[in-house]
């Protein structure tokens, strides 16, 4: 009985703190979508680096996906949290009063996300035929050619669903941003709401986050699937 008298009070809150919850949901999604076109530009780099027979961007390559693939999100937030504004208020000449948490945020899940881009991208470039690399040796174009125009936009077209898919997973950890006192969609719904106003209006947005959260991810991964299918047929 209880947990329906918190789930009836979600409309009556929703409404009354609407621009609250739209402007969390909103930098939610800044910060995924910056995310996840910076983090496959520099996912892409990382595989071709990886793929390279230069042994200097090879190891590069290999121990920057093995760092930011073996420290946990958490912990590359607090780094940036704490390092990165002071280094960009450096270098563009920012007054100290600055807010630049937001764009550190998008760095820090690009930069992070990027490994794991990295490592799909290269198995995607690794699963198209070799065939494919002859035949365009064979119609005169250099390897770099070769791989711009023929073995990527087969690698990609078979990568969607996975690139989606890790697209959600990143949706889902940015509510971890409250460690730099942002507020995406979860902290307005939990912190800023449920948690100043006190009661069991906490309980109620805990359980709209999770209703709102499933309803997103839940709706991209039935898109996933179609695009899926798309691709199949």
């Amino acid at each position: 009985m209880q947990l329906l008298n918190w789930i009836a009070d979600i409309p009556s809150l929703v409404l009354d703190n609407y621009h609250l919850l739209l402007s969390g949901l909103w930098l939610t999604a800044k910060i995924t979508f910056t995310a996840v076109v910076f983090g496959i530009v520099w996912g892409t780099v990382l595989a071709l680096m990886r793929l390279s027979n230069n042994k200097i961007l090879n190891i590069f390559a290999k121990c920057y996906v093995n760092l930011f693939r073996s420290i946990p999100l958490l912990l590359v937030l607090l780094w940036f949290y704490l390092a990165l504004p002071q280094v960009i208020k450096h270098i563009f000449n920012l007054p100290p009063y600055a807010d630049v948490r937001i764009v550190s945020a998008m760095i820090a899940f690009a930069l992070f996300e990027a490994a794991y881009y990295s490592e799909i991208i290269r198995a995607g470039i690794n699963a198209v035929a070799r065939g494919q690399y002859h035949a365009a040796y064979a119609l005169g174009m250099t390897k770099s050619q070769a791989m711009r125009l023929i073995i990527l936009p087969q690698a990609f077209r078979s990568m969607v669903p996975l690139l989606l898919t890790q697209g959600i997973i990143l949706f889902q950890d940015t509510s971890l941003v409250y460690v730099m006192s942002l507020i995406d969609l979860f902290g307005a719904s939990v912190t800023q709401i449920g948690t100043v106003q006190g009661g069991t209006v906490k309980y109620s947005m805990i359980i709209f986050a999770a209703i709102s959260y499933f309803i997103i991810c839940y709706t991209a991964s039935r898109l996933v699937n179609y695009f899926k299918k798309g691709i199949s047929r």
